[in-house]
């Protein structure tokens, strides 16, 4: 039980490899396949923390392995459906990006000694970009293909108004407003940080 939340994550990057194979098979039983897949480790992404939490088992090397998952899971599979062509790579550059600044926004803590929480917008922006994800792949395994953001695709006709077009649309949407959660995800950690600067700059002038 103590190494459960571990290999949970470690089985999260395994599903990573196997869903980005099937995103770049791109056919409609792949997607069909990598949805199913990426439903059961989003809920990997959930239930290792928590049971590390409930055992005490938590741990340094834990808490790396579980973000380092989240992260690769999260870009891997974005980048894959760059890749094909459903999703620009402007989004996935911010989104990363952010991963990046936050990344380094840690380390900088940690070597303080300090910690920088999870805001509310990192929360969010987590849920909303993974619903997105989940629903492009989806929409794209029930065959849609017609109605999208990227690229506009907005002739709604009696081909169009369909479930699986509807929730293509509806995931692009889930996409952009992630983007923008991302934003305003960084600028909060950016803000947590500040006090380290601040602080860094206090040290400087009294030496």
């Amino acid at each position: 039980m103590r190494n459960l939340p571990n290999i949970l994550s470690i089985s999260r990057l395994i599903v990573t490899a196997v869903v980005f194979i099937l995103v770049l098979v791109n056919q409609p039983a792949a997607f069909l396949v990598a949805t199913l897949l990426f439903f059961l480790a989003s809920i990997t992404d959930l239930l290792d923390g928590y049971l590390a939490r409930r055992f005490k088992v938590v741990s340094s090397f834990g808490v790396f392995l579980d973000l380092t998952a989240d992260k690769v899971f999260v870009s891997a599979i974005l980048v894959a459906l760059v890749q094909i062509g459903f999703v620009p790579a402007w989004i996935v550059v911010i989104i990363i990006a952010r991963e990046f600044l936050v990344t380094g926004l840690r380390s900088m803590a940690a070597a303080k000694g300090k910690v920088i929480p999870a805001g509310i917008w990192g929360k969010q922006k987590t849920f909303i970009t993974l619903l997105g994800i989940g629903g492009l792949l989806l929409a794209r395994g029930l065959g849609a293909h017609l109605l999208t953001l990227f690229p506009p695709m907005l002739m709604f006709t009696s081909q169009t108004l369909n479930i699986p077009e509807l929730m293509q649309l509806a995931a692009d949407v889930l996409l952009i407003l992630a983007t923008i959660w991302t934003v305003f995800s960084g600028i909060e950690y950016t803000l947590g940080a500040l006090p380290l600067f601040q602080n860094e700059q206090t040290g400087s002038s009294n030496a």
